[in-house]
């Protein structure tokens, strides 16, 4: 009786940026914009042989009742131009950026896509994300303009006609020959035409045939639709699912969804995000981590933190002092605009409830209250423990490898890299060197146009 090989552990690095991870205020932590910082991290990431670098986007700066919301202003910088400088001084890492479908247009972000992955030499990955509200919209003069439930319904356009766009190429078009003096086979070459529901383009890709064919694509929505979008055309899921339950259940359901698109398990990759702290040992982490999550959710921020449910202005309540008497104010125009937290809380009237119960029975103060109720870090332990946690996921099939988000910039990186990757590659479930060029290579992703030419084949 043979016994099925382990799987091999997909790690990634996500630039912490602007997300409620950051402890901007450690004395280690650094800037969240000077290419310094992104260089730092890039290599660290790369010197441990991780597959890629994770980027997200903010495309407006959220507020909190109409004043910017502190931690956004430490970085907002353009995807694309980052990813571009990060080409250049790494060799094999991949570069991954969250682009949004909802405010661009095809043209441009093939266009964008494509010349970074001639750049990077094959790199490229694209994020392909959604815009739910009219406040990021604002920002583009299209404030409401399109319905949330119509966001999907771009998107799969919008990345259906960008691999036109990408396809438009073969890749054999250019000859260059200096005798005869051709340098195109085909002059027809690039010559597009899309007619739908969102884009009625047509002209020629100026962009040859890239290193990967198209970029690797990500989806991070979990909706239904979402979820079913991800089947259907992209490569890699950021999913939000890391615990041992919702994320075997995440990661069977979506695979499932494969089979009606004619995609097997493996064209799919699930890579949740996941935060660490480490310690010498498990108790050192575990103190660890609670000083963290303290740094993490200073009273400033606890306070904005219960404005997301309670959609009033609570500056005067003082955060180590108890909850509001006050019920939450449940009318549409909100005091956290733009801010996925508005969503979450569907219920405010019963959040709040629940919270005053939580706080009562424990002697919270608010902040004791978001602190303990907010995102705990994903992996806690000595280097030994995170790494047979994460072994143990991935061959659960929790997920197929995790992007991890630490919590200092830019050096945060540096301890698992030196740490705890040299365990999983003792244990045989990581690389030890980077085996091909390309990010398709690293994610063990089909090229398109052999996955083209199988499909012609059958």
């Amino acid at each position: 009786m043979t016994s099925e090989p382990l799987k091999q552990i997909h790690l990634a690095a996500h630039f912490p940026g602007v997300n409620n991870t950051t402890v901007w205020s450690d004395p280690k932590a650094g800037s969240h914009i000077e290419f310094s910082s992104f260089v730092h991290f890039a290599q660290t990431a790369e010197r441990a042989k991780f597959d890629f670098l994770f980027l997200a986007e903010g495309l407006r700066l959220r507020e909190q009742g109409g004043h910017i919301y502190d931690l956004d202003v430490v970085g907002r910088p353009d995807t694309f131009t980052v990813l571009a400088a990060l080409a250049a001084v790494t060799e094999r890492l991949g570069l991954t950026g969250t682009i949004n479908s909802t405010f661009n247009e095809p043209y441009e972000v093939a266009r964008q896509f494509a010349s970074l992955d001639h750049l990077s030499g094959g790199r490229s990955a694209w994020n392909v994300v959604t815009s739910w509200d009219a406040f990021t919209g604002e920002n583009f003069r299209r404030g409401g303009f399109l319905p949330q439930e119509e966001r999907y319904s771009r998107a799969k356009e919008f990345l259906a006609t960008a691999n036109e766009l990408f396809d438009s190429w073969h890749g054999d078009e250019i000859v260059a020959d200096r005798t005869t003096g051709v340098f195109l086979r085909d002059t027809k070459a690039g010559s597009f035409v899309h007619s739908g529901q969102h884009f009625d383009i047509q002209g020629q890709f100026n962009v040859p045939r890239s290193p990967q064919g198209r970029p690797v694509i990500f989806q991070a929505g979990d909706s239904e639709d979402g979820r079913e979008f991800a089947a259907s055309g992209a490569d890699a899921v950021f999913s939000q699912y890391a615990s041992l339950k919702e994320g075997q259940a995440f990661y069977t359901d979506v695979k499932n969804r494969l089979a009606r698109y004619g995609r097997s398990h493996r064209d799919l990759l699930i890579l949740p995000a996941a935060t660490f702290v480490l310690g010498d040992t498990d108790a050192e982490a575990e103190e660890l981590a609670r000083e963290v999550r303290r740094q993490q959710v200073s009273g400033a921020t606890a306070i904005k933190h219960l404005e997301f449910v309670w959609n009033r202005d609570l500056s005067a309540y003082d955060p180590e002092g108890p909850l509001p008497g006050i019920d939450p104010d449940v009318s549409d125009d909100h005091i956290s605009k733009g801010r996925a937290q508005v969503r979450r809380y569907r219920d405010p009237l019963a959040t709040a409830r629940e919270w005053r119960e939580l706080a009562a029975a424990n002697n919270w103060s608010i902040r004791d209250l978001v602190i303990n109720t907010g995102n705990k870090q994903t992996f806690v332990g000595s280097p030994e423990t995170v790494a047979r946690t994460i072994n143990d996921s991935v061959q659960a099939d929790v997920s197929d490898g995790f992007i991890l988000v630490p919590h200092i910039t830019p050096g945060g990186l540096d301890p698992f890299a030196d740490k705890v990757v040299p365990l999983l590659q003792e244990q045989g479930v990581f690389r030890t060197e980077y085996e091909g060029t390309t990010l398709r290579d690293h994610l063990g992703l089909a090229h398109p146009d052999d996955v083209r030419g199988e499909r012609a084949a059958s």
